[in-house]
C-alpha cells in the first residue's frame, strides 16, 4: 500500500469518526430535549458547539492525512 492509500484511509477514518461523533451529539440532544423541553435553546447552544469542534477537528485531521500524501 502506497502513502497515499493510507493517506485516504486515515482520511476516511477521520470523516467517519465525525459522522459518529455528531450523531452521538444530535442523538443525545434530542434525547435531553425530551426530558427538559424548558431548556431547548440552551441544549441546541451546546450541541452547535460541540458538533462544530468536532467538524473543525475532522477537517484538521483530512487536511494533515492529505498534506501527508
Amino acid at each position: 500500500m502506497t502513502i497515499t492509500g493510507i493517506a485516504a484511509i486515515g482520511a476516511g477514518l477521520a470523516v467517519l469518526g465525525a459522522g459518529l461523533g455528531i450523531g452521538r451529539i444530535g442523538g443525545s440532544a434530542m434525547e435531553a430535549i425530551a426530558r427538559q423541553p424548558e431548556a431547548t435553546g440552551k441544549i441546541q447552544t451546546a450541541m452547535i458547539i460541540a458538533a462544530a469542534l468536532i467538524e473543525g477537528a475532522a477537517l484538521f485531521a483530512v487536511v494533515v492525512s492529505l498534506l501527508v500524501a
